[in-house]
């Protein structure tokens, strides 16, 4: 008889359960806080020691715990907020699935102290490992004190995996501002290794925000709110001057409880169109308060997903809110008759930023070619591709071939060049090209119309131009007149430094003028027409999230920062000439439908799709 398939101790059973819910500290702080406020809480106070690597402690006033149900609670399955399948469409607590406290208690050494109202005494549960080690009555005040100490103990592989303490605190602080946000009707403490990083008292939501992200924000949000059927929206959107590069101060609550939504996300984004760039992103703080029986929050471990039934309502209701909340407040669009597509008026000729940068980067792809020999040359034009006796600089033969299989929303960034295959057949020599809206440029083909997003295109092309020219030999550095001061806080401080020597490859130098401060005193002439600050800036936001991320992915990230900004003082008006140019070099790079951060470059509209237009 086969004995291969057994049941798991209940143990180890705990432990693989423990990874779907604990990654990291941080995990274990958005459960324990939400136990809290789920009790009733109006006072959380929170203790880290390393990062929650040595102790986690959350203590709440909330309405506390019978013996019997203290140690329920560290069961499986064990809640108090569900008692049938239909139960999950009408929830409005946080936690509900039973699973957080029997999870950490599988992977750490946890010890509740917790008392109701109407008991004389309180019960104190000591858990290791899934074992109860001791339960016993003591005297306690009312609520409950959980302190979890020596997170992953039993799971050495899994502690090996967390990352420095910098970098896990980051993440702890992310949870507890997303819930302190959501609850300004409680009064938050969260203290590091004996240090106060934040206390916020019983507030507002306006004061909440500005308590926990500093008094700037007082006089920079603005005030949303609607009332309709299907949802009331209430909350504050940030004016432009709050935009930054990095997405990190934008919060949805969908009945108090933190949300990701990238279609929402698009509604608010497209409500600021015309005010801010591109590449930047608006801060929002918006509530949602909507039936429950509307939304399914039960799709995804963390909760942090959740389905609506009216999305496409939902969408609309909100662009509309943002958009009149922005446009009572004055903050409206500034007319640019040049991103908008109208002509050029010249009286005299004085050179502006657009020229600079084609300056930039005519000069970065002669460059490029002009540091090897011919053979090499030759090489850099065709060795991408799978039939090495076509010249794919002089015309654009083939291209339909290459396009093929990228038309996706799903970007494989790990696509390797042997993958692009080109065929013989179905082939048509783009004669001619249009620019419209000065934005894109437009190109008929055998299959239909082809459309490029035309400063995509030369992000991807100034982008692997520079890549090229790195790998054959550092960039050059250029003094700058007056060197760029760069106060900043103490981790980010280190965490420049130590990638000092890849920006360094990269042309730019950096010194530490002091103990908060970094001077930037030279820099890359290719980079000439960016700020180095700004640079340096949004690489320091990129490193807070991942100070150990690869030193290659410093330099990609850097030089895609850079031909960005580059990019981005390129609009103009092109002659048929410079038209078919920018064509002839896109069509050259290793990945023409895509910029470096995976944006869609190329797209096209199939002749059926267009006939079926005219029907």
């Amino acid at each position: 008889m086969s004995d291969i398939i057994k049941l798991l101790p209940d143990s180890v059973a705990n432990q693989i359960a423990a990874g779907e819910v604990i990654q990291r500290p941080a995990s274990v702080i958005k459960e324990l806080i939400e136990n809290s406020l789920d009790a009733g809480a109006t006072n959380v106070f929170v203790v880290i020691k390393d990062a929650g690597k040595t102790l986690i402690q959350v203590t709440d006033n909330g309405k506390g715990m019978s013996e019997t149900d203290a140690r329920m609670a560290f069961e499986r399955h064990a809640t108090s907020k569900i008692a049938s399948a239909n139960d999950l469409f009408l929830i409005k607590t946080m936690g509900f699935r039973g699973e957080a406290l029997a999870s950490v208690a599988a992977v750490a050494d946890v010890e509740l102290k917790t008392r109701t109202v109407d008991s004389d005494l309180g019960t104190r549960i000591h858990i290791k490992g899934s074992d109860v080690i001791v339960q016993e009555p003591i005297q306690n005040q009312v609520g409950s004190s959980f302190a979890v100490r020596n997170l992953f103990f039993n799971i050495p592989a899994r502690r090996k995996f967390l990352k420095g303490d910098n970098t896990e605190f980051g993440h702890i602080k992310t949870e507890f501002i997303k819930t302190a946000l959501a609850y300004p009707e409680v009064d938050f403490t969260l203290i590091h290794n004996d240090l106060p990083e934040f206390k916020l008292p019983v507030s507002n939501f306006r004061q909440r925000v500005v308590g926990i992200f500093g008094r700037a924000y007082n006089t920079a949000l603005v005030p949303v709110q609607t009332e309709t059927s299907i949802l009331t929206i209430n909350g504050f959107v940030g004016k432009p001057e709050l935009a930054k590069k990095r997405n990190t101060e934008q919060y949805f609550f969908v009945n108090k409880r933190f949300m990701r939504h990238s279609y929402f996300y698009k509604a608010v984004l497209s409500a600021y169109e015309g005010l801010i760039s591109g590449d930047s992103n608006p801060s929002f703080f918006l509530n949602f308060d909507i039936d429950p029986a509307r939304i399914d929050i039960n799709i995804h471990p963390q909760k942090t997903e959740i389905n609506f039934d009216d999305t496409q309502g939902i969408f609309s209701i909100l662009r509309a809110a943002v958009k009149e909340a922005l446009g009572k407040h004055n903050v409206v669009p500034s007319i640019d008759f040049d991103q908008d597509g109208a002509d050029n008026f010249s009286f005299g000729h004085k050179k502006n930023d657009s020229e600079h940068a084609d300056e930039t980067f005519s000069k970065l792809n002669t460059d490029v070619f002009n540091t090897t020999d011919k053979s090499q040359k030759s090489n850099f034009q065709t060795k991408n591709f799978t039939n090495p006796n076509v010249n794919y600089t002089d015309n654009l033969e083939h291209w339909e071939k290459l396009y093929k299989d990228f038309e996706t929303n799903n970007v494989n960034k790990s696509l390797q060049p042997s993958q692009l295959e080109i065929a013989d057949t179905d082939v048509e020599i783009l004669h001619s090209a249009i620019q419209f809206g000065k934005k894109y440029i437009a190109t008929s083909v055998k299959s239909g119309l082809m459309l490029i997003n035309y400063k995509r295109a030369q992000e991807r092309i100034l982008f692997e131009a520079l890549m090229e020219k790195n790998e054959l030999r550092p960039l050059a550095t250029q003094q700058l007149l007056y060197p760029k001061e760069m106060p900043m806080e103490e981790n980010d401080y280190a965490n420049l430094l130590g990638v000092r020597n890849v920006l360094l490859n990269l042309g730019i130098v950096i010194e530490a003028k002091d103990a908060d401060t970094i001077l930037v005193t030279a820099y890359p002439p290719e980079f000439s027409d960016t700020n180095p600050k700004e640079i340096l800036e949004e690489l320091v936001y990129i490193l807070r999230d991942e100070p150990d991320m690869v030193l290659e992915r410093v330099k990609e990230w850097v030089c895609e920062t850079a031909v960005r900004k580059l990019a981005s003082k390129m609009y103009r008006k092109l002659s048929n000439e410079e038209l078919q140019d920018i064509l002839n070099k896109l069509f050259t790079c290793r990945i023409p439908n895509y910029t470096n951060d995976g944006r869609t470059i190329i797209s096209k509209l199939d002749t059926d799709e267009i006939e079926s237009r005219f029907e």
